[in-house]
């Protein structure tokens, strides 16, 4: 009897003691040089749970801290990240996001989340979307939803409507939509791209030969990610170059202060490169020599002064042009961060591969 009472004052112990700890964080540790004592900065109960806690109820409280889940965003720099998934709904499926000046808009399903970039807590408005529209981008006169049937739609700023626009558009297997500074609209699909000088009623292809993603602009020059790395165009997007490539496809290209950034894949070394141009693309310096070498490195984004890369370690940050690199956030459960800048506000949404 004595020994059943020692065993059962032993088992209440130990059980208290892990209800005590359930309110703690622990980051994962890792071996790579950090920047900052404090990897994260726990601003609610609701997101203090952990990077690998679950998803739960508590009196219609949705607690976000599972992989499946989550936003981070940096507001100094990358030395600290609040968890703003709070007020997302339950497994969402983010089936594409951008960020612009106006903050982070991510669409799931049937609805539109915004993030603005000076909101202090984690808050999300929301609203009522087409749901056969399956991706969104920015445009200039507000958000434009399509689909891969190239079919599109426009949410004109300051309305809650949405409009049909570029009904002309024969092409289909749609990836991409860019609006260039001089008012061009480019539709990238999975043969090439095509350009509209008048608004959409008119659309010429300018380039063939395999998938366009994403596309740039700065002081004339257009960078764009392709299947066969990155091409490059300075005549307004009528012609197009090939400016990298490794034989592999380009990830991604972003501007930066005074040049882009870009990462592609290289098919001799099976790794990702990530390098930058300060002479609007003609050549190209790697400045990935500090990272460890992945074949999965995600984006890269300048912010104030430092560069900021989703790696599958985790996010790295350079204040030297890419000279040395540090860790800030170890990466979730083997996801790797796609980043978005919006001003001086950093966004990270961890995916698969990074893709």
């Amino acid at each position: 009897m004595k020994h059943k009472n020692a065993y059962a004052v032993i088992l209440m112990f130990v059980f208290c003691t892990f209800c005590k700890n359930q309110g703690k964080s622990d980051l994962p540790k890792d071996s790579t040089k950090s920047e900052s004592k404090d990897l994260i900065t726990i601003t609610s109960k609701e997101s203090s749970a952990s990077f690998f806690s679950v998803l739960e109820h508590r009196k219609d409280n949705l607690l976000f801290g599972g992989v499946e889940n989550v936003v981070f965003k940096s507001t100094d720099g990358g030395q600290t990240w609040q968890d703003i998934s709070q007020g997302l709904p339950e497994n969402l499926q983010r089936d594409s996001f951008f960020a612009n000046e106006g903050g982070l808009y991510l669409h799931a399903g049937t609805r539109i989340f915004h993030n603005e970039p000076n909101y202090a807590t984690p808050f999300w408005e929301q609203e009522a979307f087409r749901d056969n529209h399956s991706s969104v981008a920015p445009g200039k006169r507000g958000i434009v939803a399509y689909n891969g049937d190239g079919q599109f739609l426009q949410k004109i700023n300051g309305t809650s409507a949405w409009s049909p626009m570029y009904t002309n558009f024969q092409g289909k297997e749609v990836r991409t939509l860019f609006e260039s500074e001089g008012g061009a609209v480019f539709v990238a699909w999975n043969n090439g791209l095509f350009k509209s000088t008048n608004s959409g009623k008119t659309w010429k292809e300018v380039h063939n030969g395999g998938w366009v993603m994403k596309l740039v602009e700065s002081n004339g020059v257009f960078l764009a990610t392709s299947e066969r790395g990155i091409l490059r165009s300075t005549d307004d997007g009528e012609n197009w170059d090939l400016v990298i490539s490794e034989g592999g496809v380009g990830i991604a290209v972003e501007v930066i202060n005074d040049g882009f950034a870009a990462i592609t894949f290289n098919t001799s070394s099976l790794t990702r490169r990530v390098r930058t141009s300060y002479d609007g693309g003609k050549s190209w310096q790697p400045i990935d020599d500090g990272l460890p070498a992945q074949a999965s490195i995600a984006s890269i984004i300048q912010v104030g002064e430092s560069f900021f890369c989703g790696h599958p370690a985790g996010i790295f940050r350079s204040s030297d042009k890419g000279k040395t690199w540090n860790l800030l956030l170890p990466s979730v459960k083997n996801k790797v961060f796609n980043l978005f800048g919006s001003g001086n506000v950093i966004y990270a949404i961890p995916r698969n591969g990074g893709c």
